[in-house]
């Protein structure tokens, strides 16, 4: 009998989460078991969890503060309270907490089936769309997180594409998440059970790439002492990424041109030709269009890649997704470094939010890592790296004169210190008569 949806039990106290997973194993769902918060995050961060049932006097972590997290990191999922004080003022802060249903202990095994199917019966049928692709696991949109309309724009394409095997090329930034569109346009559409396949074309020797891509045959050339098969027959039936496709060497473009006009590939040292069936969907952060002027990439090879043509937008264009990609990266840095949830003060992600990102969502994901880390329970200015703090963003389009540039960025101190004068002169090394006759 299949089993039905997934419930995340979490307890410390053994014995309650071994009754727990007794019950609802014979009513078929399945079970996964957790005796702290902690765990419980290890678990939500790879696993799609359809109900959580949490105790909510524990060590550390209590369960009212992972109901919480869970309201704002998975609203979709309905939360049940398994508690030990009846009153109706607990009651009451459990259910302000964004719980579904609680149960007192002990309770009776159709207590607990009836609380489970009211929990489930509850879930909302649309789907959050800022939030929900965060645990979108199902369909391949895992680690996809935006509401904004440049995202929006994104995930349309991809939801047209997924299920043919058009061509696509996939264009932006060095940091924007490209090989995630890659990864979301095959796992979300009926090819996600074939192989898929990411080869960074700058990262193999030039020499080696044509070997690599196609496969050789035993003496091909020197060192070929077996047959191998390439990249493009592993990912036969399935979908091969070429990143920085702009880097690959002309022979080896000339051959890729064969294998998507033929849907055929030829070992090298071979005449046999062998036919596949394989979406390819390449990437590239360069303007390839410059790099056929030079001559250095092939215009028709160009045509063939881009039938389908994806633009990832750069950070600075959706900052509206900050706030979403944070909680997404404090939440899997918090899991990996801290005992506890980490949070974030609104001043340090109104910083975040300022900045311009030069290296999109990479480089903000360092910099959360790296304040995970350096933190204790709460991201603040003091866990950001100076250079966002007082970075100033050259207007793209006109000129300011330097009185006006000056004033800007000590109100931007200014606001940073709160308007404590004092300590803006000292950021700004000048004393205070100085400051003063600067702000007139």
């Amino acid at each position: 009998m299949l089993k039905k949806e997934n419930i995340l039990l979490v307890d410390d106290d053994i014995h309650i989460l071994e009754l727990l997973q007794r019950h609802l194993e014979s009513m078929d769902f399945h079970t996964f078991k957790a005796v702290s918060v902690k765990e419980a995050l290890y678990i939500l961060k790879d696993t799609p969890v359809d109900l959580l049932i949490t105790d909510v006097n524990m060590p550390e972590i209590n369960g009212i503060e992972l109901v919480k997290y869970t309201a704002e990191h998975f609203p979709n999922m309905p939360k049940l309270v398994v508690t030990g004080f009846p009153s109706a003022e607990d009651a009451f802060s459990v259910f302000k907490s964004g719980v579904t249903d609680y149960l007192t202990k002990p309770f009776t095994k159709k207590e607990l089936a009836e609380a489970v199917k009211k929990s489930l019966a509850s879930v909302k049928p649309k789907k959050d769309k800022a939030v929900g692709q965060l645990n979108k696991s199902s369909n391949g949109y895992t680690d996809m997180i935006g509401q904004s309309e440049a995202f929006q724009k994104v995930t349309e394409i991809i939801d047209r594409v997924k299920d043919n095997r058009a061509t696509i090329l996939v264009r932006g930034e060095s940091g924007t998440g490209k090989e995630l569109v890659a990864r979301a346009i095959h796992y979300s559409g009926k090819f996600a059970r074939s192989p898929f396949v990411a080869v960074n074309c700058a990262a193999i020797p030039e020499n080696l790439l044509e070997a690599e891509l196609f496969g050789y045959t035993k003496g091909a050339f020197t060192g070929a002492n077996e047959t191998r098969n390439g990249f493009f027959q592993a990912a036969n039936n399935g979908t091969i990424f070429l990143d920085e496709i702009g880097d690959a060497p002309l022979p080896v473009q000339t051959r890729l041109l064969r294998v998507l006009q033929e849907k055929e590939v030829t070992k090298i040292g071979s005449q046999k030709a062998e036919k596949l069936e394989v979406r390819v969907i390449a990437a590239t952060n360069i303007d390839l269009e410059e790099l056929i002027e030079k001559k250095m990439f092939r215009e028709d090879l160009y045509y063939r890649l881009s039938v389908v043509s994806v633009k990832v937008p750069p950070l600075r264009d959706r900052k509206d997704d900050i706030p979403l990609l944070v909680n997404r990266f404090l939440f899997k840095y918090g899991v990996e470094y801290k005992d506890h949830i980490v949070q974030i003060d609104p001043q340090a992600l109104e910083v975040l939010q300022r900045y311009s990102w030069p290296g999109n969502i990479r480089e903000l994901e360092n910099v959360v890592q790296r304040a995970v880390i350096m933190c204790d329970r709460k991201i603040t200015l003091n866990e950001l790296p100076e250079e966002l703090k007082y970075k100033i963003n050259f207007p793209k389009k006109g000129y300011q004169s330097l009185k006006d540039f000056e004033r800007e960025y000590i109100q931007k101190v200014l606001v940073h210190t709160k308007g404590n004068k004092t300590k803006a002169a000292e950021i700004l090394q000048i004393d205070r008569k100085t400051l003063r006759e600067k702000l007139k």
